[in-house]
Parts: structure tokens; sequence; C-alpha cells
């Protein structure tokens, strides 16, 4: 107990004595501890920060350049354009397309790598051969090709039954005729109503200019066969359009600008194959100026099991290039 009263009364003499220490202080005019507390640390002037910021600066830039090194230069002129991170152009026929730029094969190589695949694939010899195009159909002054329907004579002919024709006309003479030339229905008016009940149909409608009012109730059933002046359909020469439709190839643009048909079947030697296709892309390119640049934009040919194989256009048609550039 008695250290316990010792402990409490040294305790309160260090405590007046501080007091009165600080008494003083305050009375000589001292500095407090709020003031000390409160004083402004030490501060550089900016114009030394900015001096430490260029500095700096020169200095990151300095290790970059010291960083790069001397490209060298690939002589890349006659190589396809790479795609994503591989070489120039793969190595076998097994690869990733994704990664390496499309090859584009000559109309020649495109039918030789068809017939390869049909017998590789064990699929039938006999399987039609088809070609995608997509047109360039504008013109000058920001005008269009309108979408056409066009009849080309093929040279070889992979259909072996005619194509059925109707001739709409009244005249007993044109008729004769057009029986003679292998049209399978003659007649007027009174056709209409056999075609509205789907007791009569063919291939190809072709009228004479007088019976195009007296069948306009088969607009709707006809429709894109209808005969119309641009297709050729409606026309007085009964014989020159016999020997069009009877044998002839018909296609049109679809979707504005892209042309989709059948050029042959797989069986037929490769040089009836390239013949034909040569005479559709002959009329295709006849419908737009040859000075506006090439009216194909993209070319793929595939036949009815196969994959599509990209072909150029430009090997196909020589003589007509030649022609208009004379």
């Amino acid at each position: 107990m008695k250290h316990v009263l010792l402990h409490l009364f040294y305790v309160f003499i260090c405590c007046s004595v501080l007091s009165g220490c600080q008494k003083q202080l305050l009375s000589a005019g001292g500095p407090s501890y709020s003031a000390v507390s409160q004083a402004a640390p030490r501060t550089l002037p900016i114009r030394t920060y900015a001096a430490v910021r260029a500095l700096k600066k020169d200095k990151k830039e300095e290790a970059k350049k010291e960083e790069k090194k001397e490209r060298r230069v690939i002589d890349d002129k006659d190589r396809p354009k790479p795609f994503g991170k591989t070489a120039w152009v793969p190595v076998d026929d097994v690869y990733v397309k994704r990664f390496y730029a499309r090859v584009i094969h000559s109309a020649t190589d495109s039918i030789d790598m068809l017939k390869r695949f049909q017998k590789l694939d064990f699929t039938p010899a006999d399987q039609p051969v088809y070609i995608d195009l997509k047109l360039d159909m504008k013109l000058e002054k920001k005008k269009k090709v309108d979408p056409f329907v066009s009849t080309v004579h093929l040279p070889h002919p992979f259909r072996t039954e005619m194509n059925k024709v109707l001739v709409f006309t009244e005249d007993s003479g044109q008729a004769a005729f057009a029986k003679e030339n292998g049209a399978a229905f003659v007649g007027g008016a009174e056709l209409i109503q056999p075609i509205l009940d789907d007791e009569i149909s063919a291939d190809f409608y072709v009228a004479v200019p007088d019976m195009l009012t007296k069948i306009v109730p088969l607009k709707n059933k006809l429709r894109k066969k209808f005969p119309k002046s641009k297709r050729g359909t409606v026309t007085n020469n009964i014989s020159q359009a016999m020997q069009l439709f009877k044998t002839g190839h018909e296609y049109q643009v679809e979707s504005e600008c892209f042309v989709r048909t059948q050029i042959a079947t797989l069986d037929m030697p490769s040089e009836q194959i390239f013949a034909n296709l040569q005479a559709i892309l002959t009329d295709v390119c006849l419908r737009r100026p040859a000075s506006l640049g090439p009216f194909v934009e993209r070319a793929i040919m595939s036949s009815q099991t196969s994959e599509a194989i990209w072909f150029r256009t430009e090997s196909v048609l020589p003589e007509v290039a030649q022609t208009d550039q004379k």
C-alpha cells in the first residue's frame, strides 16, 4: 500500500512540473504544439518537376531507339498476299484454308480438279457442273445494268431432250410454220384455260405482238415465263425464235448481281465443258461495255458433290479482250 501511494505522489509531481513549463513557454512567446504541427512541408519549384519529366522522357525515347533493329526487306512482288501468321503458299494439299491466301485457278485446271474429285469420292460421273458469277452492275453516272435474262446456244448441249416451246398465234400460216419447226403447242386464246388448269405446260412461251393483249390473264400464272420483248419471246420471226428456244440454254441474273447456272455434265470431255463455259461468259460480258473494266468480279465452278473452286475468267475470253483493245 505504501508503494502505491508513493507512485501516485510521484506522478502528481511530474504533471505539475510539466504544466508549469508549458505556461512559461506560452508567456515567453514560444511556438505552440498546434503551430509546429501545421508547419508547411518542404516543396520544390514547378520548374524542377518539369525538368525531371523531360529527362525521363528523353531516356525512354533513347531506350526505344536502341531496341529497334533494322527490318529485312523481302521481295514479295510475285507472291500471293499472306493471311494470318503463316507462310506464303501451302506446301501440300492438306492445310487450313483460313490461314492462307485464297488460291484462284485457271478454268482448265478447275475442270480437271472437278474430274479428279469425282474419281476420289466415287460420286456419279454424270453429275451437273455449275458456275456462280458475281457481276459488277455499275455503269457511268451512277447508273446500273438492269437484271437480265438471256438464252444461249451452247456448242455442246448437255440435255438429251429438246425444250418444249408453245407459240401463241392466230395466223394459220405462222401456226403451220411453228409446227413444222418443232413447236409443242400452237394456238390462240383457246390455250389460256388449259394453261390455267395445268393441262398444258412448256419451257418457253413465244407470242406474236398481236396476241399480247389477249393473253394478259396468264401473267400471274406464267410470271417470269410470260412472253416479253427483252427475252426475245415476243416476235414475228417464228423460225428464229424456234431455233433459239428449242435447243437454247437460259440463264438469268438473280439477287441483282449473281448468275448461277449449269454449263455441262462432268462426264463430258474437258474441251466441251470449256467451250460451253466460254459461250456463256462471252454472252454475259456483252451486257456491259468493256471500257468500264471487267464485268465478272468473282467466278466459282463446282459440281453437285464437290467443293467450290475459284477460277479466273480472263483466260477464258482471249478473243473478246483483243477485240475490245482494238
